[in-house]
């Protein structure tokens, strides 16, 4: 199960080894489009932590980030940003991406 995180334990949550957060919101339609593919990532790969946040819910993290459109996903290493996706990505794309911190 992708973990839901919020404002006051994202840095908590996604500070120690390789972790994307998808930022969404319920009325995003590719948000709803996302988050099927990422259940189906985190079941195949034990090497990444996956976690999601509500941006209408946790508004200050989101900020800190500049995230402007959504989805939005980062992928953080040891606590430092490695890389910023906007916009839908398929399965294919995002193991690429996360194959690139994970090897």
């Amino acid at each position: 199960m992708v973990k839901v995180v919020t404002d006051n334990d994202f840095a908590a949550e996604t500070d120690q080894g390789v972790v994307l957060t998808d930022f969404w919101a319920t009325w995003c339609g590719p948000c709803r489009m996302q988050s099927p593919v990422i259940e189906k990532l985190e079941g195949a790969n034990d090497k990444v932590k996956f976690t999601k946040m509500d941006v209408d819910q946790n508004p200050e993290t989101p900020k800190n980030f500049g995230i402007q459109a959504i989805p939005t996903l980062i992928v953080k290493k040891d606590g430092q940003v490695v890389e910023k996706l906007i916009g839908y990505h398929t399965k294919e794309q995002l193991e690429q991406t996360l194959a690139k911190y994970t090897d």
